[in-house]
C-alpha cells in the first residue's frame, strides 16, 4: 500500500470522462481555477496543495491545441507546487500520425508533443493505442500504453456472431487485426488501399474471402472514416452478412458522421477517448474506457503490476 497522497486534475475538454475515471478511482476530480485574459491566454490554477503527493492530470490532447497548452500549463503548475510525482493520463495522444519524417522538411510532432511534456515536468506517461508503438521510445520517462481490446474483446463476444471474421482496413493494422482474431478464434482479411492524398483513398483492394461472414473492422482511430466505410462497401460486394467497425479513437472530423451514417456499416464502435456527438448518427456506439485507465491508475498507484491488463 502506497502512504502517498493522490489527486486527481483534468483539461477541460476531458472533464466527462475525467468524472468517470475519478468515480472508478475512488476520489473526486481536484478543483482547477482557469483565469482567462482579454487577449485569449489562460491560467490554470490547482486549487489545493499538491505538494509530495502523486497528481494525475487526464487529458485527451486532440485539436484545437489549447488542449495540449492547457496541460502542459497544468504539469507546470503541478512541478512547482513540489508535486513528487506527476503521471500524465492521454487517453488519445494527438500527432500521433506525425510519428516520423515522411517527407523532407516534415515535422516529427509526436515526438516534439513528447518532449513538451518531459520539459514541462511529467514524470509518467499513461495512454491508449498509439498510432505507431514507437512513440513510447520517444519518451525518457516511463510510458504505460493500454490496449482497448480489454474493452472490445468483451463487447464482441457479447455480440455471438457466427462466422467471425476480423479485417484490416489497411496493411498497417494487418497487424493488430491478427492479434484480434487469434484471440477469438476467427478469421483475418485485409484491405489494401492507395491514397494519392491524405484523407483520400483512391482505390481498395480485399485480401481474404468473407463470403457469408460477420465481419468486423479493426483500427485504432476513425478520422474522416472515408477508409472505413469504403472497406464496408467492398466487404459487402465480396459477399459479408454484416459490417462493424471497430476504432480506440473517434476523432470523427469533416463529414465523417455523415459518411457514417450514409454506409453500409451496421454499427461503429468507439471508446469515450475523445468526446462524441451522439445525435449525429445512429450508427455510433461508445463504450467508456474509464475502468480501465482508473485500474491501471490505482495499480501505479499501489506500485503494482498492471501486466494483466494487456490482452492484445
Amino acid at each position: 500500500m502506497s502512504d502517498q497522497a493522490s489527486y486527481l486534475f483534468s483539461t477541460r475538454t476531458s472533464h466527462e470522462l475525467a468524472e468517470k475515471i475519478a468515480q472508478f478511482y475512488g476520489q473526486p476530480l481536484g478543483k482547477i481555477n482557469i483565469q482567462h485574459f482579454s487577449d485569449g491566454a489562460f491560467e490554470p490554477v490547482l486549487e489545493q496543495s499538491v505538494r509530495g503527493s502523486r497528481v494525475f492530470l487526464i487529458a485527451s490532447t486532440f485539436p484545437p491545441a489549447d488542449n495540449l497548452l492547457e496541460l502542459l500549463l497544468m504539469i507546470d503548475a503541478a512541478k512547482r507546487a513540489s508535486a513528487k510525482n506527476i503521471t500524465v493520463v492521454i487517453p488519445y495522444y494527438g500527432l500521433a500520425r506525425q510519428d516520423r519524417k515522411d517527407k523532407p522538411r516534415a515535422p516529427i510532432g509526436a515526438k516534439l508533443v513528447a518532449n513538451l511534456l518531459t520539459a514541462a515536468g511529467a514524470t509518467r506517461i499513461m495512454t491508449m493505442d498509439l498510432h505507431a508503438d514507437q512513440i513510447q521510445g520517444f519518451f525518457e520517462i516511463p510510458v504505460d500504453h493500454l490496449y482497448a481490446s480489454t474493452i472490445f474483446v468483451d463487447y464482441i463476444q457479447s455480440l455471438n456472431l457466427d462466422n467471425l471474421t476480423i479485417a484490416s482496413p489497411d496493411m498497417g493494422g494487418a497487424k493488430r487485426a491478427k492479434n484480434y482474431a487469434g484471440h477469438l478464434g476467427a478469421d483475418v482479411v485485409i484491405c489494401y488501399k492507395e491514397r494519392k492524398k491524405a484523407n483520400v483513398v483512391e482505390e481498395m483492394f480485399l485480401i481474404g474471402d468473407v463470403k457469408d461472414k460477420n465481419v468486423i473492422l479493426i483500427d485504432d482511430m476513425i478520422d474522416t472514416a472515408g477508409t472505413l466505410c469504403k472497406a464496408a462497401d467492398i466487404l459487402m460486394e465480396k459477399g459479408a452478412r454484416s459490417v462493424r467497425a471497430m476504432a480506440t479513437h473517434g476523432v470523427l472530423s469533416g463529414k465523417a458522421y455523415e459518411n457514417i451514417e450514409n454506409s453500409k456499416l451496421l454499427e461503429v464502435i468507439v471508446t469515450d477517448s475523445i468526446p462524441q456527438k451522439m445525435d449525429k448518427s445512429s450508427k455510433i456506439k461508445v463504450l467508456s474506457c474509464a475502468s480501465l485507465f482508473a485500474d491501471v491508475m490505482n495499480s501505479v498507484h499501489e506500485h503494482k503490476s498492471i501486466s494483466d491488463k494487456f490482452i492484445i
